[in-house]
């Protein structure tokens, strides 16, 4: 990813207002550009990876990329694509959820060396508007704007409510490139309207041009994100052999998409090679994928590890899982935020097989010597 071409186009859904604008931007000067992320979970995800990745591509070009944490848009919760509203948070929760987040992502952002990624908080500007300010801001943008959105439109036909902190959300965000003085935000081509927001309110309050990069979704054939289904949401704080097995469930239609956005491996003939052998180029990719996060030795061992639970099954590589109270607190700490809470979700969603048998009776009897499958990616042997 050596060259502004490779990067406006590898795994780019669209660039706004106009790609050849800002290939022109970037070859006259460096610019300015971040991706936010609301701390919503205590680990970063695979979604979170890919745009890191864009980051790094515009990083490696000499350009200034900023790593936001929405600590302050996190408390209220991105409603985009939720039918219901989502849960707020606490400044304490999402500062907790947010404190391994620059380690993680300094497994691809270089945050330090001659042009070190930045790391902010929008809360070092959000806390500080005024009602009057935020007055000021909002009065750039129509309540036919803000409520033009498809989940919006499904919750009026269902006479579902919309809170009002919902319609702030998209302004607070777009605020951030004001505040920030940005060239240019990256995000997921679900994240459009909220950077189009803020390519609004740039133009109304500073008078600048705002360049919005969104990049293709990590979606199967009935666009459904791949990494966050049931029992196979994939966090970066995961074990690498977890990571690697999550990836091994990806269906084959999206192994193509894996290489252009989670990789930088050449993607000249990798088409043909999937068609030819899918599962061999399922492999490589989540090999690819685990040596970049963790290192070639955790990728290999990841990939033995593979090859033995479930292509084997040898019942040396089988996880012994011991029993406890009940069969979610059981699986508890083999599910992604290791709670109680979660492995009964995972049960209730039909995440749960034992000895081969979906389980969704959250009171169901586990005994000793069943044979246990948890989410997609853990295989295990109750003790």
């Amino acid at each position: 990813m050596n060259n502004i071409e490779e990067v406006l186009t590898r795994g780019v859904q669209q660039v706004l207002p106009d790609k050849k604008e800002l290939t022109l931007l970037m070859a006259k000067e460096k610019i300015k550009l971040y991706q936010g992320f609301d701390p919503s979970a205590p680990s970063l995800h695979l979604g979170n990876f890919v745009g890191l990745m864009k980051l790094r591509q515009f990083q490696k070009l000499g350009h200034e990329v900023i790593f936001l944490v929405g600590d302050f848009t996190g408390m209220i919760g991105d409603p985009t694509d939720k039918l219901t509203a989502r849960k707020k948070l606490t400044r304490e929760q999402v500062l907790e959820n947010a404190k391994v987040w620059k380690e993680q992502a300094s497994k691809v952002l270089d945050f330090d060396g001659e042009n070190p990624a930045k790391i902010m908080f929008n809360s070092e500007w959000l806390d500080k508007l005024s009602s009057k300010d935020l007055i000021e801001v909002s009065s750039n943008l129509t309540h036919q704007q803000m409520i033009e959105r498809d989940m919006y439109q499904e919750r009026i036909k269902k006479g579902e409510v919309i809170y009002f902190h919902e319609l702030l959300y998209p302004i607070f965000q777009g605020y951030d490139s004001v505040a920030m003085d940005v060239d240019l935000e990256i995000g997921g081509n679900d994240q459009l309207f909220n950077m189009m927001i803020g390519r609004t309110l740039m133009k109304a309050i500073k008078g600048k041009e705002k360049f919005v990069l969104t990049t293709k979704l990590l979606v199967d054939k009935k666009g459904k994100k791949v990494g966050k289904t049931t029992g196979n949401a994939l966090f970066l704080d995961s074990k690498p052999e977890d990571f690697y097995a999550g990836i091994m469930s990806f269906p084959d239609e999206v192994i193509f998409l894996g290489f252009e956005l989670l990789t930088e491996t050449n993607l000249d003939g990798i088409e043909e090679k999937i068609k030819n052998n899918p599962m061999e180029e399922k492999k490589r990719l989540a090999f690819e994928i685990v040596k970049f996060l963790w290192g070639e030795k955790k990728a290999s061992d990841s990939t033995l590890t593979f090859e033995n639970n479930f292509q084997k099954k040898d019942p040396e590589f089988i996880n012994e899982i011991k029993i406890k109270e009940n069969l979610a607190e059981t699986i508890a700490p083999f599910t992604n935020l290791k709670s109680s809470s979660d492995a009964k979700r995972l049960i209730l969603q039909g995440g749960v097989s034992i000895n081969d048998k979906v389980v969704t009776y959250l009171n169901y009897k586990i005994k000793k010597g069943d044979n246990i499958k948890i989410g997609k990616k853990t295989f295990g042997k109750l003790i």
